[in-house]
């Protein structure tokens, strides 16, 4: 079954889990306050660099965690089906919200989420003018939680792409999960980027919020179709 993960599928799921409004919505907003915060723009860079470098991190051993337990547990097959369910689910979801945004249930970060992301860029701040050298740390506690938090947005195509990957042997995975989790920041790389050469966070914030109906939609049509993939090469 791993063998139907191709690279292509598995680039595809990493892109479209990367561009998902959850994520660039929590970026923005950080780049936002750090330029506020880091008068010194090398500092706001190295800042957001920390913060990416974390989410890397904490992603990537999610995935080999779980990817572990299922190789370890002998639950591989149980784990694939229920990762396709879970993409078909997310997609109809995701696609929902390009008609109706924001409207009953929608996949989002976990509630209270919000408030201690800007909780904690406020300590953030505090710190920068006591202790520069803990703000950089705050910073890479907040990329930490900032994955868990986002997890309920986010997760659906990397549980999908883990669930594939638990049918095929353990090392074989590793090195595609390194990949995926590469794929998976670089766009952040590139907002920071953005911001860092002198486009404000309000003008990115204004571009995500036109165009976040249509990432939803991108990313359920192709979850409902990785998860009818996955069924039927079962099938």
């Amino acid at each position: 079954m791993v063998e139907q993960l191709t690279l292509g599928i598995l680039v595809t799921a990493a892109l479209l889990d990367s561009i998902n409004p959850c994520v660039f919505g929590v970026l923005i907003f950080l780049l936002a306050y750090m330029t506020k915060v880091f008068k010194n723009k090398i500092r706001m860079l190295i800042a957001g660099m920390i913060y990416v470098a974390a989410v890397y991190i904490t992603y990537l051993l999610i995935g080999i965690g779980i990817f572990t337990v299922t190789h370890t547990a002998g639950i591989s097959i149980p784990f694939y089906w229920f990762a396709a369910i879970v993409a078909i689910v997310a997609g109809l979801f995701e696609i929902k919200d390009f008609f109706w945004y924001g409207k009953g249930f929608s996949l989002q970060i976990i509630p209270g989420g919000a408030e201690r992301i800007n909780k904690y860029s406020k300590a953030m701040g505090k710190l920068e003018t006591k202790h520069p050298c803990l703000s950089l740390i705050i910073a890479a506690l907040i990329g930490i939680f900032v994955v868990f938090v986002e997890l309920p947005c986010t997760g659906a195509p990397y549980l999908a792409v883990l669930g594939m990957l638990s049918a095929g042997e353990y090392t074989a995975g590793i090195p595609l999960l390194l990949l995926y989790n590469l794929i998976f920041v670089l766009p952040l790389f590139i907002i920071i980027g953005i911001v860092y050469s002198g486009k404000t966070s309000k003008t990115l914030e204004k571009w995500r919020k036109e165009h976040r109906g249509l990432m939803r939609l991108a990313v359920g049509l192709f979850l409902i179709a990785l998860g009818a993939y996955m069924i039927w090469s079962l099938i």
